[in-house]
């Protein structure tokens, strides 16, 4: 089948392309290479430099007429939410519906959306979070994703569009922007790699749902088998807290300094992870990579 893949230059996403590649499928790529990297385009794929937001998405729709779309592109900053909240619902709400606007109009059979689990739920009343906790969020990008999942849910029920949505922890791995705020692996990796002073926001007691992105592809293509409007969490279902993420990746890395604590970022969530029993019953889908495997093999990417 032909899969269009937005957001496919980026980190994710280009992960995604690659497995689809290897399965078989064609995929065509759209990225604004605003955070995608021109370096992680498949040279298999075809390859559309363009904005979400652009109406000449149309016209890759009516050239391409995927059968899939798999929709990764976002602005995924939490704290750049807080700041422009105008911006973040452009990119994620208007820009979403443009992508779900030509899937509906060039007859798309099928659209699967990486949405947020660490972002919709808000400050847990509970933990780990199933797929049935409220959704609450506390900043504009959770906000913004958890409005496109209802849109989502609404083309499947006012067109027929067989979709799934993806319910994100925080994903990590190889390609994953350390310049970027919103990827603490990657941010450590560096910094420790170069001997510079890391820096941990608030207390590093947080605690975050780490999952290698190998892990996070195979549930994309077990998602291919499985469209029937059904939202999962991807999850460990484990908390582990900045300070200890900080000491593994000092422990792997050989790093001799000890981090510096700045103030805690706003809109955070202070502490959630995820229950993915419901993947693992209807997918089949559970994390494999441990991780510390994980932020091994992340940590001599960036070597």
């Amino acid at each position: 089948m032909k899969v269009l893949v937005t957001g496919g230059a980026g980190f994710i996403g280009s992960h995604v392309v690659d497995a689809l590649i290897l399965e078989g499928h064609a995929v065509v790529e759209v990225d604004d290479l605003s955070s995608g990297r021109r370096e992680n385009v498949n040279p298999a794929a075809k390859f559309y430099q363009l904005d979400i937001l652009d109406p000449q998405l149309r016209e890759v729709f009516q050239m391409e007429s995927p059968d899939v779309v798999n929709h990764h592109a976002a602005q995924v900053d939490v704290r750049r939410s807080m700041a422009d909240p105008l911006f973040d619902a452009q990119v994620n709400i208007l820009g979403s519906l443009n992508v779900l606007e030509n899937a509906r109009e060039h007859g798309v059979d099928s659209f699967i959306y990486a949405s947020t689990g660490g972002a919709v739920y808000g400050e847990p009343s509970y933990l780990p979070c199933d797929e049935d906790h409220p959704v609450n969020p506390i900043c504009p990008y959770g906000v913004s994703k958890l409005a496109v999942e209802r849109y989502v849910a609404y083309y499947g029920h006012a067109y027929g569009l067989r979709h799934t949505i993806l319910r994100y922890p925080n994903v990590y791995g190889p390609r994953q922007d350390p310049l970027g705020e919103a990827g603490v692996v990657a941010i450590f990796a560096r910094r420790m790699l170069r001997g510079e002073q890391v820096v941990i926001n608030g207390s590093g007691e947080q605690e975050r749902d780490f999952v290698y992105v190998d892990d996070i592809v195979a549930a994309n293509l077990l998602a291919l088998d499985d469209l029937n409007g059904e939202i999962y969490n991807l999850g460990a279902g484990v908390g582990t807290s900045i300070n200890q993420l900080f000491a593994i990746m000092k422990s792997l890395g050989g790093y001799a300094r000890d981090p510096i604590y700045g103030p805690p970022k706003p809109g955070e969530t202070f502490k959630i992870y995820l229950d993915a029993t419901k993947a693992g019953r209807q997918l089949g889908w559970r994390p494999r990579v441990s991780l510390e495997d994980g932020l091994r093999a992340t940590i001599a990417s960036f070597q």
